[in-house]
């Protein structure tokens, strides 16, 4: 593909911003519906640990997503940019009265309390939010690096856990996208409308 990745982002942001809030509200209903069916298939127990993100800039809206772990008592975190480095990611439990404040990005986060982290390694399932994904599971985010970092040390290994999930509306989806050597890439994206697996 002949587009940089900062025209890739560029573009599929603007689709994605243009979405309609009802088409966004449909899109969430059947994300939500896609991934308790996926974790069905796979026969997941409940209290799994399952990080997942609240959106931002038009990305597919996991509220509706939450609420419903939540209902299957499966336990809950959400990313934290990490205080000392402010270059990786800490994986911390989310409640519904969690206290949240903003980060330097205006994304809700909770409020840092040690306790309540999670090693990477203790993870079941972490929901990957992205800019856009291509046909071999390739990954393009927003730019920042977090997530990459963050599974830097994973990169090389066949590692079970987490799974690394994809979640993304259709209009995300490209033929091929240009990727660098620290890209992770992802098994498994969800959008509304399939489940993709590689």
């Amino acid at each position: 593909m002949s587009d940089s990745r900062a025209q890739i982002r560029k573009s599929i942001r603007e689709l994605r911003n243009n979405l309609s809030n009802e088409q966004q509200n449909l899109a969430s209903q059947s994300l939500s519906m896609n991934f308790i069916q996926y974790l069905k298939t796979k026969k997941t127990a409940k209290n799994q640990h399952i990080t997942i993100y609240l959106s931002n800039d038009g990305e597919l809206d996991t509220s509706l997503l939450i609420k419903e772990l939540w209902n299957l008592n499966h336990v809950i975190y959400l990313p934290v940019i990490h205080p000392f480095n402010g270059a990786t990611l800490l994986f911390q439990r989310y409640e519904k009265n969690s206290p949240m404040k903003a980060n330097r990005y205006g994304i809700f986060e909770p409020k840092l309390n040690c306790s309540q982290i999670c090693p990477l390694p203790e993870l079941d399932y972490l929901l990957m939010p992205l800019v856009a994904f291509d046909n071999q599971g390739n990954r393009l985010g927003m730019g920042g690096g977090f997530y990459d970092r963050t599974l830097a040390r994973l990169h090389d290994e066949n590692w079970q856990k987490p799974r690394l999930i994809g979640l993304a509306h259709e209009c995300q989806k490209v033929d091929v996208l240009p990727i660098e050597s620290w890209d992770v890439p992802l098994k498994t994206i969800i959008t509304p409308n399939k489940n993709y697996c590689w």
